[in-house]
């Protein structure tokens, strides 16, 4: 009884069904790979059996057989190609999860399973009904034609959709722009549109046969980098030349922007009341744009600043002559005291305390090349940079990486002079730089005038090393040693001060 069950054909196809419903459903249902591996086996046997029972599901009716058996080979021919059909789309899915574009590739997969499934169907029709398929599409055309002209709209859409996925200009991830102003970040396309996440936040929906129209950028090809330009007005009272030499201070300056290519300067126009300069750079993707642009808008002043180079201002006429340097701003530009009301870090003091401590303070020329303080240096000076710009690299286990780059305006070395630590990086001038010094026994003084000075610088300096903590990825003492009450009590035993009473 046992062997004439295993011998029989209806009992083999029904167990064949059954392993291949279990195995692909219950147990490989998250795993694409092995469900491919279970469909092939099916399949394969499947057709194993039908062959060796005589029966060629590729080939249209049964002659001889009884209606019984008819209906099981009816059955069989058409399991078998679903099965076959069950292959090809485990194929195509497999194909697109190695790929990684789950959203991307749905188009592309939603119709070739569709196309597969109807094949699939239209061969069931043909070879286990023994209907003509050339036939059905001819009594159907009418309803064809019909559908085609009440689906123009979606059916434009998508054609349209499976160009693009074709033509791929664009994938999802990539930032886009449309010749109407519209852009954002591509995070789908399927049969009837393509979604943009606008840099808002906005979720903007496109018809595809509207995309395939317009005249579209990719701002993220041929790579994440991002091209950008800033145009400045400054006042002729240098040359174009030492215009330019400002502005490229300015570029070398800056932390936000690339490296590579090149950022270039050029004069775009001159007159009597302006000289027009553009920057060029680019930045390493379009989410960094806004913060690069701020940073630049910013070294340009300080730059211009400390060069005594004004900004051109709308109201003045070419015959009531531009304000020199030291007319437009009060104290002298580039002063100690000036550049001490600059710095957040001495903005606690008093005018006459800002007076007294600027008096103290010395100036140091610095060439291009020339390392102003070693790694791990201890510096026994408050250094503020006056003008150029220095570059502070850090090496470590054989490698040297930059950290920063310091302009007009920026200050090194408080760490060393107010809590004894040491320098993060060497400190190199990229260009010619003027640096004033401020000694540790001139801040001392200072603060024994007013100990509650000790208290606000050490809430500064402790937002000082909470940044270079996210430069160089680790905390140069325990973050209790970081915190302002910790730093404020080390200043004050560095300087034998009093506590402010």
């Amino acid at each position: 009884m046992i062997s004439y069950v295993t011998t029989d054909p209806v009992v083999q196809f029904v167990l064949l069904v059954l392993a291949d419903i279990i195995l692909s459903a219950a147990f490989f249902r998250q795993h694409p790979s092995s469900r491919l591996l279970v469909h092939v086996a099916f399949f394969a046997s499947l057709t194993a059996l039908l062959i060796a029972n005589g029966i060629e599901p590729y080939r249209p009716g049964s002659a001889g057989i009884t209606m019984t058996q008819g209906i099981f080979v009816g059955v069989a021919k058409t399991v078998w190609w679903i099965g076959g059909a069950m292959v090809l789309v485990s194929l195509v899915r497999m194909v697109r999860t190695f790929e990684r574009h789950s959203r991307e590739g749905r188009l592309l997969q939603d119709i070739l399973v569709g196309s597969i499934y109807l094949g699939a169907g239209l061969s069931v029709v043909a070879y286990v009904f023994s209907v003509p398929v050339g036939t059905v599409f001819a009594t159907s055309g009418v309803l064809a034609v019909i559908l085609g002209l009440a689906l123009q709209s979606t059916l434009n859409d998508v054609f349209s959709g499976i160009a693009l996925n074709l033509g791929r200009p664009y994938s999802v991830g990539n930032w886009i722009e449309l010749s109407d102003g519209v852009a954002g970040r591509v995070v789908e396309t399927n049969w009837r549109s393509t979604h943009l996440l606008s840099g808002s936040n906005d979720l903007v929906v496109i018809p595809n046969s509207s995309l395939a129209k317009a005249t579209l950028t990719n701002l993220s090809t041929p790579d994440e980098s991002h091209g950008i330009s800033l145009t400045l007005s400054v006042a002729p009272v240098r040359t174009p030349a030492a215009i330019q030499d400002v502005m490229h201070n300015v570029l070398l300056s800056s932390n936000s922007i690339l490296k590579f290519p090149p950022p270039s300067v050029a004069i775009s126009s001159i007159s009597n009341s302006a000289v027009e300069v553009e920057l060029s750079c680019r930045v390493a993707d379009r989410t960094r744009v806004a913060a690069a642009k701020n940073e630049l808008y910013d070294l340009a002043f300080r730059h211009c600043r400390a060069a005594a180079l004004p900004l051109s201002t709308p109201n003045l006429t070419p015959s009531s002559g531009f304000p020199q340097g030291d007319q437009l701003h009060t104290p002298q530009t580039g002063s100690a005291s000036r550049l001490l009301l600059s710095m957040q870090l001495f903005s606690p003091l008093t005018d006459a305390e800002r007076e007294v401590l600027s008096a103290s303070m010395s100036r140091k020329t610095f060439p291009k090349g020339a390392v102003i303080a070693e790694q791990r240096s201890t510096l026994n000076s408050l250094m503020i940079v006056r003008s150029g710009v220095l570059l502070v690299t850090r090496h470590e286990l054989g490698i040297e990486t930059e950290l920063t780059r310091l302009a007009p305006g920026d200050c090194f070395g408080e760490g060393g002079v107010l809590t004894d630590v040491e320098e993060v990086g060497r400190i190199t001038a990229l260009t010619l730089a003027v640096v004033y010094e401020i000694s540790q026994e001139a801040l001392a003084e200072l603060m024994r005038s007013r100990p509650i000075l000790a208290e606000e610088l050490g809430a500064i300096l402790s937002q000082r090393l909470e940044a270079e903590h996210k430069l160089i990825g680790t905390f140069r003492t325990s973050s209790n040693d970081n915190h302002p009450h910790s730093l404020a009590e080390k200043i004050r035993r560095l300087f034998q001060l009093q506590r402010a009473g």
